[in-house]
């Protein structure tokens, strides 16, 4: 068995990816806002990792509360989509810089998360390697 490979490092490994993806598309968005004609995208990963747990069903493991993540392994990526339908200005680009930069603040904080949730697994499996409590 091995001790990297369990559903919820599976899932914090591909949280910190859509993190560094999303960031990189609002680098993107940022770099873009004064091309005439250019449309923003955005990463979707939280839908597809909520369709996944979803479609896990039953678990042989009896979770406490209904968001636990199910044991199986959860597979889910995160995908860029561009945003088509909307414009900001007459020259058709559609980039709003005060969303851009909450979409940043926001994936900053995720980007938290997950890296704690990381380490804190990491920590457990250090502990019960060396027989601490």
């Amino acid at each position: 068995m091995n001790l990297f490979d369990s559903p919820i490092i599976n899932v914090l490994q591909k949280g910190l990816d859509a993190s560094a993806l999303r960031q990189r598309v609002i680098a993107n968005n940022v770099a873009n806002i004064n091309t005439p004609g250019f449309k923003k995208s955005y990463v979707s990963f939280e839908d597809q990792l909520k369709a996944a747990v979803q479609s896990t069903g039953g678990s042989p493991l009896k979770g406490t509360h209904p968001l636990h993540i199910a044991t199986s392994n959860v597979m889910a990526d995160p995908q860029v989509k561009q945003v088509r339908d909307t414009t900001m200005r007459y020259d058709g680009n559609n980039v709003d810089i005060d969303e851009e930069m909450v979409n940043l603040f926001s994936t900053v904080i995720q980007q938290d998360i997950y890296a704690q949730g990381l380490m804190d697994r990491f920590s457990i499996l250090g502990n019960v390697i060396s027989g601490r409590r």
